[in-house]
């Protein structure tokens, strides 16, 4: 791998591993009104990286289908959708300010649950990562290297505070070294999970268009199901609201800018 795809796969975790440390820096839990204004902020990432840098991508590569271009992006959004739906359903994971158990019935620790959460939005972010990082690496592809390197830099950006909620709410039970450590656990799955993307896509070039949407298709579930709702939850709400245009827009410059 060059350097720059070795970049590509770091910076995500880098934005993961210091929003848990947030952990030896704020005393408290993080306030309710700035938590919201940070899952909102996610999701504008994760609904502009989708967009711009998945399934737009996904639509140029098959334009030799002429009209038919969108059947690659359609299908793979709707397996992507289907996949992280599966998932939700089979892992056992607790969400922020839930005390009801989702997935499979366990009797883990609550730290555990709530670190599988923050794992499942995890894959689909690693393996937009990793699919955009094939594609830039394709001969005669649309996708940039600064395009991919974008798409890093946006999704490290909303880890940020995808750490620091992980791992501040774990503090009381498990300690500061510990709750850092969970918070930046739940951010291995991404690399990990942008390589196999990346190894494999190497081997199936001609299905890149399929699997930038399955991407898009898994990060839009994840927004839609869980960070939306969180965000626009109970007072405050229109902090959410703010957050996602931030989001939304940040990451749309930083695509068009560098892709």
């Amino acid at each position: 791998m060059n350097t720059n795809v070795l970049i590509g796969l770091a910076i995500p975790f880098l934005g993961t591993t210091l929003g848990a440390a947030c952990v030896f820096l704020l005393r408290g839990e993080m306030n309710a009104t700035v938590q919201k204004t940070m899952l909102g902020f996610a999701a504008g990432v994760m609904v502009a990286a989708s967009v711009w840098s998945l399934l737009i991508p996904a639509m140029d590569l098959s334009e030799s289908m002429g009209k038919l271009a969108f059947i690659p992006a359609a299908s793979g959004f709707l397996l992507g959708i289907l996949f992280l739906l599966l998932l939700d359903r089979i892992v056992p994971h607790l969400h922020l300010d839930s005390g009801e158990q989702e997935g499979l019935k366990s009797n883990w620790k609550k730290s555990t649950m709530l670190m599988l959460a923050v794992t499942l939005h995890n894959i689909p972010e690693g393996a937009s990562v990793g699919i955009v990082l094939a594609g830039a690496m394709a001969g005669g592809s649309p996708i940039t290297m600064a395009g991919a390197i974008a798409l890093s830099v946006g999704i490290a950006i909303q880890n940020f505070p995808e750490g620091a909620i992980i791992s501040l709410p774990l503090k009381e039970e498990t300690g500061k070294k510990k709750a850092f450590l969970f918070g930046t656990l739940s951010g291995v799955v991404e690399p990990v999970a942008a390589v196999l993307t990346l190894l494999l896509a190497e081997q199936m070039t001609p299905f890149i268009p399929y699997t930038l949407a399955f991407a898009a298709g898994a990060m839009l579930y994840v927004v839609v199901e869980e960070l939306i709702p969180e965000s626009a939850e109970g007072a405050h709400s229109n902090m959410g609201t703010l957050g996602f245009a931030a989001g939304f827009v940040i990451m749309m410059i930083l695509d068009v800018a560098l892709g």
